[in-house]
């Protein structure tokens, strides 16, 4: 008899993957590819979409096909920031335009100018204007500037709900897509942000419905539930929300170290602003306050010149633990001694100094500086909540000093790491099932660990 699987696209800009999960969404399959970007009119690298497409009706037809797995359902995770526009034969009018492209600074200022100040928008709409970060802004670039081309559109689809189209047919939106800093949505008024109807936008909006909506369908001969997709860092906090009682907040690790509070009741203030604060979004359209520092990206950077410093192999990083002797002898005078290529931050000196004969104090320094600027992203998110849970997944959940040194700044909150690298995909699944969680959910499906802080003698 086969076994009984939900299926789950989960689209990043470098891996492309496919997960099947059983019954108690433990993953029984997975399977991945890259593909090499196309580059649009402009010749800026993008995504294949076309090629995309192909990939996904080939993966999921194949599977169906296959004598093992009897899929019950799908859905899709995808990074967010990113539309596909259709016309009304529901052909792709352009391509997917990368969110690192630049455009036009007159647009964006043309932009501020109809609909500022600029801090007030982007407290309202929990996303400062970013040009094309800020899938929103795509849509005013595309209507002053290719006039030809936006008025053939009759959808345009953020990511996640067109993959689900190119199984279904059928256009929609999803408040996680529409309010993860597309500038489009208004958190105070939980409505499209009053310029999204000035301009006309609303019109090429496809209906909004829950995130948990899935459409019961007949394809290829077969009965299949089939979801509207969901954007990977709501995915991500998901099996967070439905398997934990207490308010927590999550730091996702990665190139990007975002901590979210999906717990926050209070708007976005100026000074939240100024931190970096952004707003993403739940799937019931709570708002969930986030903060980002590029650690990762800052990480990787910073290492490689310590490893050419100490002439030492570039992954030696990788074999230093937690020192508790070299930390104190660090407190004793501390002073920041890094320069960031990729982090602006107030404290640090006009050019780095390593006056420290071997790797394992450098690399301790690196750490607590580092640590001490997610702290803070940490404690903005908090706000006034009161938080004693706090859950760190992704690259650095395996990484001692790092963890060692979050429990000791943090000793007010419980300190768990998790093993997530499903993370957005198990989320996707959950999204459109009725199965309900407890509190052991992500000890079993997660690898759950608590940590200890370490005491001060």
């Amino acid at each position: 008899m086969k076994e009984k699987v939900t299926a789950v696209f989960d689209i990043g800009k470098t891996n492309k993957k496919f997960f099947l999960f059983d019954k108690d969404f433990q993953e029984v399959y997975r399977e991945y590819t890259r593909f090499e970007n196309i580059n649009d009119e402009d010749g800026y690298p993008t995504e294949d979409l076309e090629r995309l497409k192909t990939w996904l009706k080939e993966v999921f037809d194949r599977i169906l096909d296959a004598q093992k797995y009897d899929i019950t359902s799908i859905n899709f995770s995808t990074y967010g920031a990113s539309l596909v526009h259709l016309d009304e034969n529901d052909e792709v009018l352009t391509p997917l335009y990368n969110y690192t492209k630049e455009i036009p600074h007159d647009i964006i200022d043309s932009f501020n100018e109809k609909y500022g100040p600029e801090l007030d928008f982007a407290v309202a709409t929990g996303s400062p204007v970013s040009g094309l970060l800020n899938s929103g802004i795509q849509l005013y670039w595309l209507k002053h500037t290719k006039p030809e081309i936006y008025k053939r559109i009759k959808y345009s689809l953020h990511l996640p709900q067109y993959l689900s189209f190119v199984f279904t047919g059928i256009p929609v939106s999803e408040h996680t897509s529409i309010g993860c800093h597309t500038a489009l949505w208004d958190y105070t008024k939980k409505d499209y942000h009053d310029w999204v109807y000035q301009e006309g936008i609303d019109k090429i909006l496809p209906r909004i419905v829950s995130t948990e909506t899935s459409i019961n369908m007949n394809y290829n001969g077969k009965r299949i539930k089939i979801g509207v997709g969901i954007h990977d860092s709501s995915a991500a906090l998901l099996p967070y929300i439905r398997s934990v009682k207490k308010k927590f907040i999550l730091v996702s690790t990665g190139t990007w170290s975002i901590a979210m509070n999906p717990f926050s009741e209070e708007a976005l203030k100026d000074s939240d602003i100024d931190k970096n604060c952004i707003n993403y979004m739940r799937i019931n359209g709570k708002a969930v306050k986030a903060s980002s520092l590029f650690l990762g990206n800052e990480y990787k950077e910073q290492v490689k010149k310590l490893s050419e410093h100490f002439q030492v192999p570039v992954d030696f990083h990788k074999t230093v633990p937690f020192d508790h002797d070299i930390y104190l002898e660090i407190l004793e005078n501390f002073e920041h001694m890094f320069k960031w290529t990729s982090i602006v931050d107030r404290n640090m000196p006009p050019k780095t100094k390593i006056p420290y004969e071997n790797y394992a104090h450098a690399y301790h320094q690196l750490m607590v500086e580092l640590v001490l600027l997610q702290v803070e992203c940490i404690k903005t998110v908090s706000g006034k909540d009161n938080i004693e849970k706090l859950y760190i997944d992704g690259g650095f959940s395996d990484n001692d000093v790092y963890i060692q040194l979050i429990s000791h700044y943090l000793r007010n909150m419980k300190l768990s790491t998790t093993d997530s690298s499903l993370g957005s995909a198990l989320g996707a699944a959950l999204c459109i099932s009725d199965v309900r969680l407890n509190s052991k959910f992500l000890r079993k499906n997660y690898a759950l660990k608590k940590h200890v802080p370490f005491i001060i003698q």
